[in-house]
């Protein structure tokens, strides 16, 4: 056996191997976390990258429009507005007052003349109680003056007979007291002529507590609740109502865009035309013009233009979207084809990979549609490869893709 000394010797080498062992394993495994490290640092920054990039994008979006179907006319102008009520009326009382009761709702249906509400009338009917009081008073008084005349007519008679007995000064009293008596008469028939006109007036006063139809049509606002008080002028403060509620004739509904002044020479009175509402977007209303207003919008370099609605329909409201085609007769008999495509936003096409393209919107991904593009009617070009009613995104941006996110503003 080796001595002690070599002993000792051989512990301290078996120990020395252990602890450069030991360093050089706690070397990697730090070599080791620190790679796990960056591992796990490049995988969060990707995710997040990949977060950050499928964002929705916000965009705005058309509605893909059915061109007008050629029945011998054809498109050559198209424009857009919204449905108006050339007869329409916010009623209100004519006179200040407390509602007692609203006859009216939204949708419901009125006729002329047709009560819509009453107001309070408790000092209407007091007033035209005292008029037809007076009235009476001043006509009893007329009976009155009349007796009276009778008489002195009747002694104004028997002096003139007497004239041999009497004096002419009693004949001339008589005389005297039938012209008084008579100008009496007179005069009170004119007051009753004023009773009988304050009771005319008490008699509207009174009328103006019951608020009536001007003209049928549908109720498309109620203003006003039972209790409130209206006045047919603001009274400030915010606690009178001024209307009861807002009456349309729907047989008044007609169109009005507005045509800008470069093509404002296509459009002429009494041209066929075709509508459509943005609501419904396959639908041809027939139409044609009535007039173009003479005078021209400055800041929008447009002129306005009426177009009546020939066809009545109760899906045809107020204030609704609409664009309109306007017609002109065909030269050949090609015109009579349908047209086939839809009507999109020229600036919806975008070229993509040397193809052009709309992007419409299903849900929240927009998807990359080939188009081909045809003729332009002002800012919108039809388009065959999209149905009409897809919606398709306004301008799209450069980076946009098929199947990329998207969010529709408003």
């Amino acid at each position: 056996m080796p001595p002690d000394s070599e002993k000792t010797t051989l512990l301290k080498q078996l120990r020395i191997g252990s602890e450069e062992r030991d360093e050089g394993g706690g070397a990697r495994s730090r070599w080791w976390i620190v790679g796990a490290a960056v591992v796990v640092l490049a995988a969060v920054s990707g995710a997040a990258f990949v977060a950050l990039g499928s964002q929705p994008a916000a965009v705005e979006v058309a509605t893909a429009a059915a061109p007008a179907s050629g029945t011998g006319n054809a498109a050559i102008l198209q424009a857009t507005g919204y449905v108006t009520a050339r007869r329409q009326a916010t009623v209100s009382a004519q006179i200040t007052g407390t509602l007692t009761q609203v006859l009216i709702e939204e949708g419901e249906k009125v006729q002329a003349g047709q009560v819509l509400a009453k107001l309070d009338d408790t000092s209407q009917r007091a007033s035209l109680a005292q008029a037809e009081a007076q009235l009476n008073a001043a006509e009893a008084l007329v009976h009155q003056y009349e007796a009276q005349l009778a008489q002195a007519q009747s002694d104004l008679k028997r002096n003139e007979q007497l004239a041999d007995v009497i004096s002419q000064q009693d004949i001339e009293n008589s005389r005297t007291q039938v012209k008084t008596i008579t100008a009496q008469l007179d005069s009170q028939g004119r007051q009753v002529e004023v009773g009988r006109a304050a009771v005319r007036g008490a008699e509207v006063q009174l009328a103006y507590t019951t608020v009536k139809a001007p003209f049928s049509g549908v109720i498309t606002a109620k203003a006003a609740q039972a209790g409130e008080i209206v006045s047919p002028m603001s009274a400030g403060g915010g606690f009178t109502r001024t209307g009861v509620g807002t009456i349309v004739d729907m047989d008044s509904l007609e169109i009005e865009v507005d045509v800008n002044e470069a093509y404002l020479h296509r459009v002429h009175p009494d041209q066929p035309a075709q509508a459509l509402l943005d609501a419904y977007p396959d639908w041809n209303i027939p139409a044609h013009v009535i007039a173009i207003v003479p005078a021209a919008d400055r800041s929008k370099a447009t002129v306005k233009v009426r177009v009546a609605i020939d066809q009545k329909d109760p899906r045809i409201l107020p204030d609704m979207g609409i664009r309109v085609s306007f017609l002109e007769q065909a030269a050949d008999a090609a015109a009579h084809a349908p047209i086939k495509g839809a009507l999109v936003p020229a600036s919806a096409i975008v070229e993509r990979n040397g193809k052009s393209v709309v992007f419409t919107v299903d849900k929240e991904r927009a998807h990359a549609q080939p188009v081909t593009p045809g003729q332009s009617f002002g800012d919108l070009r039809l388009v065959d490869g999209v149905g009409s009613g897809a919606r398709v995104v306004r301008a799209p941006p450069a980076d946009m893709n098929d199947g990329a996110r998207v969010s529709v503003k408003g």
